[in-house]
């Protein structure tokens, strides 16, 4: 018996209950992430699709005739001729849906916990009522927001009643990608509301006492105590603002459906339509556009870490 082997016999005797423990969320994982991602990579190796797939017709079953075709999906997908307007179209908007939502997200939600960190009247309601429209369901919320964007909303009714135009917020594109942010932002301020309110409490109130004392100013005491204070709160959520923001499905899908509004699909959404909401559904190609949103955000977010790890050690010299 080799030493690894020897080394992994005794890990087991020693720590069989934990390994015993752990066993089923490995399972579950195995079974809902890691087989689906390994399928989801073999296909995007092949040309499949809803018309060369197996599939069960009655009580007939036809085998699948799909063909391996290696990297010809990437390379289509990528540089073939059309593909701009399959891929780097929807790749462009994307990266501008994700840097205004997640820029707004923080923004507003900085401001409304520096807000709600003073001492109000009435904070508890304020905390309990802008946290609303991360407690409704997305769904709940967005159907609410289409019915009010609607050509006969409360939206459009009240631009009229200003003699102001109503734009055609479902319909015309500008409009679509406008207002698909705007109910982004409505969702997602909450959550960076709640986490920021959080890292403002743990600040230690003597910093602020001993900037005041020095003389400095409120924007000084904002820039030079409470941005740093907020530091390993505000890299955090910033992350994963922009890694669900890039992969949000629910607002742009709710919102137009899965055929309108096609300029204004992020690639997640583009990604299903291609698979799921046209005929034939192209499977293989929904897979690859997979893969590389996989792909986007693993380089992301290791170059975002490497750059905060950056910045963290030039402060500490």
């Amino acid at each position: 018996m080799t030493a690894v082997a020897q080394r992994l016999k005794h890990s087991y005797q020693k720590h069989w209950y934990a390994y015993a423990m752990i066993a089923p969320v490995v399972v579950v994982l195995g079974v809902l992430v890691v087989y689906p991602l390994v399928y989801g990579l073999y296909l995007t190796l092949t040309d499949a699709d809803s018309l060369n797939s197996a599939r069960t017709i009655g009580v007939n079953h036809i085998d699948a005739t799909y063909k391996f075709v290696g990297l010809d999906n990437y390379q289509d997908i990528l540089f073939g001729d059309t593909a701009y307007d399959r891929f780097w179209s929807h790749f462009i908007w994307t990266i501008v849906w994700t840097a205004l939502c997640v820029a707004l997200h923080y923004s507003i939600g900085l401001g409304l916990a520096l807000l709600l960190n003073q001492k109000l009247r009435g904070r508890t309601f304020y905390r309990l009522l802008l946290i609303v429209p991360w407690a409704v369901p997305t769904f709940v919320t967005v159907f609410g927001w289409r019915i009010m964007l609607a050509d006969s909303g409360v939206i459009n009714s009240f631009l009229d009643s200003l003699g102001l135009p109503s734009p055609a917020w479902l319909e015309d594109t500008f409009w679509q990608r406008f207002a698909a942010i705007m109910v982004n932002t409505w969702c997602g301020v909450p959550f960076m509301m709640v986490s920021l309110l959080g890292g403002l409490q743990s600040i230690d109130s003597s910093l602020y006492e001993a900037a005041e004392m020095d003389g400095a100013s409120a924007w000084q005491r904002f820039r030079y105590v409470t941005l740093p204070g907020l530091r390993s709160v505000s890299s955090t959520v910033v992350l994963l603002g922009i890694i669900w923001t890039f992969n949000q499905f629910a607002v742009i899908f709710l919102l137009f459906g899965r055929t309108s509004a096609p300029d204004a699909q992020i690639l997640v959404t583009w990604a299903y339509y291609l698979g799921f909401g046209q005929q034939p559904r192209e499977f293989a190609e929904s897979a690859t556009y997979g893969m590389l949103l996989l792909a986007i955000l693993v380089v992301f977010t290791s170059f975002y870490r490497r750059w905060l790890n950056r910045n963290d050690q030039q402060l500490t010299i």
